[in-house]
Protein backbone atom coordinates (compact mmCIF):
# COMPACT_ATOMS: atom_id res chain seq x y z
CA UNK A 1 0.00 0.00 0.00
CA UNK A 2 2.67 2.40 0.97
CA UNK A 3 4.23 1.86 -2.75
CA UNK A 4 1.11 2.60 -4.45
CA UNK A 5 1.11 5.91 -2.30
CA UNK A 6 4.35 6.94 -3.09
CA UNK A 7 3.90 6.15 -6.64
CA UNK A 8 0.58 8.48 -6.77
CA UNK A 9 2.52 11.72 -4.72
CA UNK A 10 5.31 11.12 -7.55
CA UNK A 11 2.75 11.39 -10.45
CA UNK A 12 1.17 14.05 -8.76
CA UNK A 13 4.79 15.74 -7.84
CA UNK A 14 5.79 15.41 -11.61
CA UNK A 15 3.22 18.13 -12.81
CA UNK A 16 3.52 20.67 -10.21
CA UNK A 17 7.03 20.65 -9.17
CA UNK A 18 8.48 23.01 -11.53
CA UNK A 19 6.04 25.44 -10.31
CA UNK A 20 6.63 24.65 -6.75
CA UNK A 21 10.43 25.52 -7.77
CA UNK A 22 9.09 28.70 -9.44
CA UNK A 23 7.06 29.90 -6.36
CA UNK A 24 10.09 29.52 -4.18
CA UNK A 25 12.20 31.20 -6.46
CA UNK A 26 9.89 34.17 -6.60
CA UNK A 27 10.12 35.45 -3.51
CA UNK A 28 13.92 34.59 -2.78
CA UNK A 29 17.20 33.58 -4.77
CA UNK A 30 17.99 30.32 -3.74
CA UNK A 31 20.46 27.55 -4.66
CA UNK A 32 20.08 24.28 -5.82
CA UNK A 33 20.37 22.35 -2.44
CA UNK A 34 18.47 25.14 -0.68
CA UNK A 35 15.69 24.61 -3.38
CA UNK A 36 15.59 20.67 -2.04
CA UNK A 37 15.97 21.69 1.42
CA UNK A 38 12.71 24.17 1.11
CA UNK A 39 10.48 21.21 -0.61
CA UNK A 40 11.85 18.48 1.95
CA UNK A 41 10.24 20.87 4.57
CA UNK A 42 6.90 20.46 2.82
CA UNK A 43 4.72 17.19 3.42
CA UNK A 44 4.34 15.83 0.07
CA UNK A 45 7.17 17.57 -1.61
CA UNK A 46 9.96 15.54 -0.97
CA UNK A 47 12.72 15.45 -3.57
CA UNK A 48 16.69 15.02 -4.43
CA UNK A 49 19.25 16.67 -6.07
CA UNK A 50 18.90 14.70 -9.01
CA UNK A 51 15.39 15.87 -9.44
CA UNK A 52 16.05 19.67 -8.69
CA UNK A 53 18.99 20.27 -10.98
CA UNK A 54 17.80 18.62 -14.01
CA UNK A 55 14.66 20.69 -13.63
CA UNK A 56 16.21 23.85 -12.93
CA UNK A 57 18.82 23.36 -15.84
CA UNK A 58 15.40 22.99 -18.27
CA UNK A 59 13.88 26.29 -16.33
CA UNK A 60 17.15 27.93 -17.54
CA UNK A 61 16.94 26.58 -21.40
CA UNK A 62 13.21 27.25 -20.96
CA UNK A 63 14.29 31.32 -19.87
CA UNK A 64 11.86 30.75 -16.87
CA UNK A 65 15.18 30.77 -14.31
CA UNK A 66 18.53 32.81 -14.60
CA UNK A 67 21.29 31.99 -12.64
CA UNK A 68 25.16 33.58 -11.46
CA UNK A 69 27.26 32.18 -9.18
CA UNK A 70 28.40 33.42 -5.48
CA UNK A 71 31.10 33.22 -2.94
CA UNK A 72 30.15 30.30 -0.49
CA UNK A 73 32.04 31.18 3.22
CA UNK A 74 31.61 27.27 3.54
CA UNK A 75 32.84 26.02 0.04
CA UNK A 76 33.34 26.59 -3.64
CA UNK A 77 31.01 29.41 -5.06
CA UNK A 78 27.27 28.22 -5.46
CA UNK A 79 24.48 28.81 -8.38
CA UNK A 80 22.01 31.08 -7.44
CA UNK A 81 18.86 31.20 -9.60
CA UNK A 82 15.88 33.60 -9.76
CA UNK A 83 13.10 34.55 -11.61
CA UNK A 84 12.97 35.70 -15.16
CA UNK A 85 9.66 37.78 -16.31
CA UNK A 86 8.87 35.06 -18.55
CA UNK A 87 9.10 32.75 -15.27
CA UNK A 88 7.25 35.44 -12.98
CA UNK A 89 4.22 35.21 -15.96
CA UNK A 90 3.99 31.55 -15.76
CA UNK A 91 3.84 31.33 -12.31
CA UNK A 92 1.12 33.48 -12.55
CA UNK A 93 -0.76 31.54 -15.28
CA UNK A 94 -0.28 28.96 -13.08
CA UNK A 95 -1.64 30.04 -9.84
CA UNK A 96 -4.55 31.18 -11.70
CA UNK A 97 -5.15 27.58 -13.40
CA UNK A 98 -4.45 25.88 -10.27
CA UNK A 99 -7.39 27.00 -8.57
CA UNK A 100 -9.58 26.31 -11.10
CA UNK A 101 -8.26 22.82 -11.83
CA UNK A 102 -7.77 21.93 -8.09
CA UNK A 103 -11.92 23.11 -7.59
CA UNK A 104 -12.72 20.59 -10.38
CA UNK A 105 -10.72 17.71 -9.32
CA UNK A 106 -12.23 18.05 -5.90
CA UNK A 107 -15.86 18.68 -7.87
CA UNK A 108 -15.15 15.18 -9.40
CA UNK A 109 -13.24 12.97 -6.48
CA UNK A 110 -16.34 14.25 -4.11
CA UNK A 111 -19.32 13.22 -6.58
CA UNK A 112 -20.54 16.84 -7.33
CA UNK A 113 -20.24 16.52 -10.67
CA UNK A 114 -22.99 14.02 -11.34
CA UNK A 115 -25.72 15.53 -13.69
Amino acid sequence: MVDRQDALLAQMRRGTLQYCVLALLGSDELYGFDLVRRLAGVDGMLTSEGTIYPLLARLRRDGLVESNWQESSSGPPRRYYHLTDAGRAALEDFRREWGRFRDAVDTVIEGRGRP
